[in-house]
């Protein structure tokens, strides 16, 4: 088999690799225009100004160094990947962190790397801060500062036509892949199998540990897990990237959680005020809408940048 041309290994970070027609010419029922927004490496945050009161909180080491390290995990489609360069970090995150950064009057660096390393390299110092749509739960609280900057939420793959007939409610006993590292993994797996089935005598959700969603995707297609529960954004960009491959089941699924994301720095940290009052500056600018606009979460916009 040939080698995947650009535009696939593009989507590639959501869609579904599969064992499908990867052999020259754009994916198989790829728009024109999510072609584009593949290729589109345009700096949103291009013009945009300091904000004066974000810059006087501003310790004096990181103004001496010009520079913020953010770390992603670049696989995440449309949060969080890569252009058709295979260089160039675009979608919602590298977005907002390039506006953040501005708004700080500094410049961005990017780190690539695992969504379960992120933690602890915050934790380490490896990095300054990240933005790679990750929620804010009691374990990530005990060593990050975590700030929201917009609103997540989860669904569940199934099977293309949903042949088992499943819903958010039947999932007692079914395979149901998740990401290492993931909210969905840590947290509202385990909670929506106790109240949807344990608590109700039904045998609980088998969560499937994967190490990515491109994995989890193509387990799905070849029939060995029942499902994919993930970031529901994500999933509808891979929907719409590889169509026919899989059902994304209706509504997104009720975790009982506040679905805000945020962004996160070391806790305690001198950076976590001038980052807080950077995020706001961001939530109040017209760059903010329109990058989720772009990537099509016009409905994920928040207006506090509230610390938790």
């Amino acid at each position: 088999m040939k080698t995947m041309n650009k535009i696939q290994t593009a989507a590639a970070g959501l869609a579904v690799v599969l064992a499908m027609s990867a052999c020259g010419g754009a994916a198989t029922g790829t728009s024109e225009t999510e072609v584009r927004k593949t290729q589109n490496t345009r700096d949103v945050s291009e013009g945009v100004q300091p904000d004066a009161a974000a810059v006087a909180l501003l310790p004096e080491s990181y103004k001496a160094k010009g520079e913020l390290t953010v770390a992603m995990d670049l696989s995440s489609p449309p949060m969080t990947f890569l252009a058709e360069d295979n260089t160039t970090p675009i979608g919602v995150n590298p977005d907002l962190a390039r506006l953040v950064a501005k708004k700080l009057g500094l410049k961005l660096k990017f780190e690539n790397t695992a969504f379960d390393t992120i933690v602890p390299g915050i934790d380490g110092g490896r990095y300054d801060f990240t933005a790679t749509t990750m929620s804010a739960t009691e374990e990530r609280l005990k060593v990050m500062d975590m700030i929201n900057y917009l609103k997540g939420g989860s669904a569940v793959a199934v099977a293309k036509d949903n042949p088992l007939k499943l819903t958010n409610d039947s999932l007692c006993g079914k395979n149901i892949a998740v990401t290492k590292g993931s909210t969905q993994q840590l947290k509202h797996l385990p909670n929506v199998s106790k109240w949807t089935c344990e608590e109700k005598g039904q045998p609980a959700i088998n969560a499937i540990t994967l190490p990515n969603v491109q994995e989890a995707l193509t387990q799905l297609d070849s029939k060995r897990v029942d499902g994919v529960f993930y970031d529901a954004s994500a999933l509808a960009w891979a929907n719409d990237q590889q169509p026919n491959h899989f059902t994304i089941l209706e509504p997104r699924m009720d975790t009982r959680t506040n679905t805000n994301v945020a962004m996160g720095v070391k806790k305690g940290s001198p950076l976590t005020p001038a980052l807080q009052k950077a995020i706001q500056s961001v939530l109040e600018t017209p760059e903010y809408k329109e990058s989720l606009e772009y990537w099509g979460l016009g409905e994920s916009a928040i207006t506090e940048a509230a610390i938790r």
